[in-house]
């Protein structure tokens, strides 16, 4: 077992060049290795890169752009020496603890591409194996993150929080009293770090141009995917164009000459809740689909083969966590704790069958959420299973030639469900 152990703490270096060139046409980009001069606890300095990647068996590197940029379409670097992840600096490493891998740094990076459309509240994600578990706005940072915590607080063990304000004494509390792998905010307040410093092991990170995040926003940058034959497919980032209420569209199809649309319209809170959740869609691995409610998520089902697939699992698991967060406010444990003592005859059978109870009652907080979905819904099935959960309104591409299903299963439903489409897909693979 010591041996299985080790493999997780032994840092692995790696065979990466220090400098690497790419050139698109005449134009060229210069990148440098990160490295890291980090002082240990015996006082000596050791430089060190990306501690490893995926696992612990896979050299990994970061590269910083430090020369050139790129006009490419509509695509433009962020300028160098004002980057965010890759312009990490040990001075930025507040505590290093376990410094940084692969993982961390993506997480960071995703969290940034999610937050960036969410500057103009106080909003946390909190990320794991790079997509969002929780997210949420708040009226203080303290209250997001507490929000997204509890979206789900058992993903949330091991996970990256990104906030995009100030972490205060409040939020450091809150953060300490949880496992985390990593706090990114663009600033820490006096006697913040001495809480979260409490965790020998956790990053502490600063990324001051968390706080500039708006001005990227319509930014595209080049996606690579190498190829197992050393091949390589380029892209353009994606940019999410649904930024308020009047960039959505109202939901219509035409169907054997027949008009469809919806009989009701969305809410203002619904239009906030579409904005927010397509805010967030733009970091979750597709296919997905998420429910979210007054600016927080509630379920978020990631990577499934089938929308209805994904819709479903989306569902089960805002269930789990509903029950998960009404067990611990009311006995201190988790739900997985609770029914592990009740099946040792440690726990009254009757605390687990009234959390399980209240959950079928409030239908795992759902009911009044709205359904996000990436892509359109190709039959109504989708649309059915959140519909079947009560929520109250749907944001979706829209295009399937079965739209006018999708629009009649909304109109169907009791209470009536508003829909919108955004004319945009937010595939992210």
């Amino acid at each position: 077992m010591s041996d299985i152990k080790k493999m997780y703490s032994t840092i692995l270096g790696d065979s990466f060049p220090m400098d690497m060139t790419i050139s698109f046409g005449d134009q060229k980009l210069v990148y440098r290795k990160k490295t890291w001069k980090i002082r240990q606890e015996d006082g000596t300095i050791d430089e060190r890169g990306v501690r490893y990647g995926e696992n612990p068996d896979q050299e990994a590197a970061l590269y910083e752009l430090v020369d050139g940029n790129l006009t490419l379409g509509n695509c433009r670097f962020i300028d160098p020496g004002n980057g965010l992840v890759s312009s990490i600096a040990v001075e930025d490493m507040l505590q290093v603890g376990k410094h940084p891998g692969k993982i961390n740094l993506t997480d960071i990076d995703n969290g940034l591409n999610i937050i960036k459309y969410l500057m103009d509240k106080p909003a946390a994600v909190i990320l794991k194996h790079n997509n969002p578990c929780g997210a949420s706005y708040g009226h203080t940072i303290a209250s997001a993150f507490n929000r997204a915590l509890r979206a789900d607080r058992i993903a949330a063990f091991g996970g990256a929080v990104v906030l995009n304000r100030a972490c205060d004494k409040e939020t450091a509390e809150l953060l300490a009293g949880n496992y985390l792998e990593v706090v990114c905010a663009p600033e820490f307040e006096s006697g913040s770090l001495d809480i979260l410093k409490r965790s020998k092991n956790l990053r502490i990170i600063k990324i001051e141009g968390i706080g500039r995040l708006t001005d990227f926003e319509k930014f595209r940058f080049i996606d690579f995917k190498s190829l197992i034959d050393g091949g390589i497919i380029v892209q353009q980032s994606a940019v999410n164009s649904i930024r308020s209420g009047s960039d959505l569209k109202p939901a219509a199809a035409t169907w054997q000459g027949r008009e469809y649309t919806c009989d009701r319209q969305p809410t203002a809170r619904e239009l906030e809740d579409m904005i927010f959740g397509w805010a967030v869609e733009h970091g979750v691995t597709s296919n997905s689909v998420l429910y979210v409610k007054d600016g927080c998520t509630v379920g978020v089902g990631t990577g499934e083969q089938d929308r209805v697939g994904v819709a479903q699992i989306a569902v089960h698991k805002a269930y789990i966590k509903y029950a998960d967060i009404l067990c611990f406010d009311s006995h201190g444990i988790g739900y997985a704790d609770l029914e592990l003592a009740v099946a040792k005859g440690k726990r009254d059978t009757s605390e687990k069958d009234a959390i399980d109870e209240q959950v079928r009652k409030d239908r795992g907080g759902l009911p009044g959420s709205v359904m996000i979905s990436d892509a359109f819904f190709p039959f109504r099935d989708g649309a059915d299973v959140g519909i079947a959960q009560g929520i109250s309104a749907i944001l979706q591409a829209g295009g399937s030639q079965r739209d006018f299903e999708t629009i009649e299963a909304c109109n169907e439903a009791e209470p009536k469900v508003a829909m919108m489409f955004t004319g945009q897909r937010a595939f992210k693979h």
